[in-house]
């Protein structure tokens, strides 16, 4: 008589140090490979390991424990599983920029509408509606047109390094979980080509000048951040420098060597920043080289884009959600727009049609003078674009009712006043674009309360490689 299999019995819930083996089913919010346990007689455990691929069967040590859920670092490759592709970029695994590069791409996009589907159907909030295939990238490398790099004072020293190697200068990007420290970047696969060149010159003649990274303790030092911005479309390139205090002649001379070693760059510009703060922005800035700016175009129109400008860092994604913003936006009527967290205005302007009007909503200032400005370089005679909190304008004034209502809020969405108020609105279709799907699905509640109904989920991949999925929402009322 052949015996039964008894399971292992454990005297302890699953703890720091403990080894287990786990079949990585599918990808969290986060990114992370998520698996079960069984651990009798305490039950089932869910577990996340970075950089575990589905299909993947992986040896993990346990980090920590909460409640049910187990976070694990990978000791072992068991199967790296059929999804699995060695990542491109040398830095894969310690710098956080990406988060499943060693993933195939088209299963990314698999697991990335999955995601979406598990947030709207946790609120109950699909409905009828089909989550559609992401629209993804043909070549998901080398996309971002913005980079934002850190000088630091303390170098993260690399697996293999010798131990006493110099470690106080260092320009690339933190380490997850470890602010105080900066890994040198080398290379980038994500970032424009040529990118990575520039800050390897900025390191090299930074130190060949003698120039201190800004060390977070202490704070002093002068340099602190370096953000790359390109042009897709026209190839230009500005160096956004950021340094603790003016130090005009020393950044000048700096600034021109970088400019001399990379004739690419057709601007450069310092902002001073001496607050305690770790922003890539300037108190106030200064045009060191050209003109201060770079252009860009979408979709054919021509756009002025400065250090602080707000612009899509995937130009080539950010026109195909435009296009689809459009599409959603022209479904009905639609000769006046209402664009609610509008920004620089150029979703807005870039979908209402000829001889349509717009009403674009927004608080921040600076970003308004973009819009009027983006409207008057468009020709949209018949833009208007609001200053203040968009809860309190949209309660004041006499204003036009609208056809449709564009909703691009922050991640955290909309305040729940602002539920409130879109109710009192009269339009008959809203497109509600989302760079946080969990946050929308929760706003979706409060609409489909008011009687709003989901048609269509067109979600997009903004930033391959990285668990971030930009979603269109279209909805319509049902009375």
């Amino acid at each position: 008589m052949q015996s039964e299999t008894v399971p292992t019995q454990y005297n302890h819930k699953p703890r720091r140090g403990d080894r287990l083996t786990v079949t990585i089913e599918r990808l969290d919010s986060k990114g992370q490979g998520m698996g079960w346990v069984e651990w009798p007689p305490f039950g089932r455990f869910q577990v996340a390991v970075r950089h575990a691929p589905p299909g993947s069967v992986v040896e993990v040590e346990v980090v920590r424990r909460r409640g049910a859920h187990v976070d694990g670092k990978r000791l072992e490759w068991l199967d790296r599983g059929p999804h699995y592709v060695e990542a491109r970029c040398a830095h894969f695994g310690v710098c956080g920029g990406c988060s499943f590069q060693n993933l195939d791409y088209a299963e990314q996009l698999v697991q990335l509408r999955a995601g979406v589907e598990r947030a709207l159907s946790q609120q109950e909030v699909l409905g009828q509606a089909v989550v559609e295939p992401v629209l993804g990238m043909e070549d998901p490398f080398g996309y971002r047109n913005k980079m934002d790099f850190t000088f630091g004072s303390r170098r993260w020293v690399e697996a293999g390094e010798e131990e006493a190697v110099e470690a106080h200068f260092a320009l690339g990007l933190h380490v997850p979980f470890r602010h105080d420290k900066v890994l040198n970047i080398h290379e980038c696969s994500i970032a424009f080509p040529g990118a990575a060149e520039i800050v390897n010159s900025a390191r090299r003649l930074a130190q060949a000048r003698g120039l201190t990274a800004w060390d977070l303790k202490q704070h002093q030092g002068l340099l602190r951040h370096l953000v790359l911005r390109q042009g897709w479309h026209s190839g230009e390139v500005l160096v956004y420098l950021v340094t603790s205090e003016d130090a005009h002649e020393t950044v000048l001379a700096y600034a021109l060597d970088l400019v001399a070693a990379h004739p690419e760059i057709t601007t450069v510009v310092q902002g001073v920043h001496s607050g305690l703060a770790t922003v890539a922005w300037g108190e106030w800035d200064r045009v060191l080289y050209g003109t201060g700016a770079i252009a860009e175009r979408l979709l054919g129109a021509e756009f002025s884009i400065r250090p602080k400008s707000f612009f899509q860092t995937n130009t080539q994604q950010a026109e195909r959600l435009i296009e689809v913003v459009r599409e959603e936006v022209s479904q009905g009527p639609h000769q006046v727009v209402y664009d609610l967290y509008c920004g620089t205005g150029i979703l807005g302007l870039m979908v209402v049609p000829p001889g349509g009007q717009l009403l674009g909503f927004e608080k921040v200032e600076s970003a308004v003078q973009d819009a009027i400005e983006n409207a008057e370089r468009l020709g949209h005679d018949r833009a208007e674009f609001v200053l203040g909190d968009v809860l309190e304008q949209l309660a004041a004034g006499n204003r036009p009712r609208p056809d449709v209502i564009i909703v691009d809020p922050p991640r955290v969405g909309l305040h729940p006043k602002m539920l409130a108020a879109l109710e009192g609105l009269e339009g008959q279709r809203m497109v509600y674009v989302s760079c946080n799907v969990s946050n929308a699905a929760r706003d979706l509640r409060g609409l489909q309360e008011q009687g709003w109904v989901l048609i269509r989920v067109r979600p997009l991949d903004l930033f391959p490689h990285t668990p971030h999925v930009e979603c269109v929402l279209t909805l319509e009322r049902s009375r």
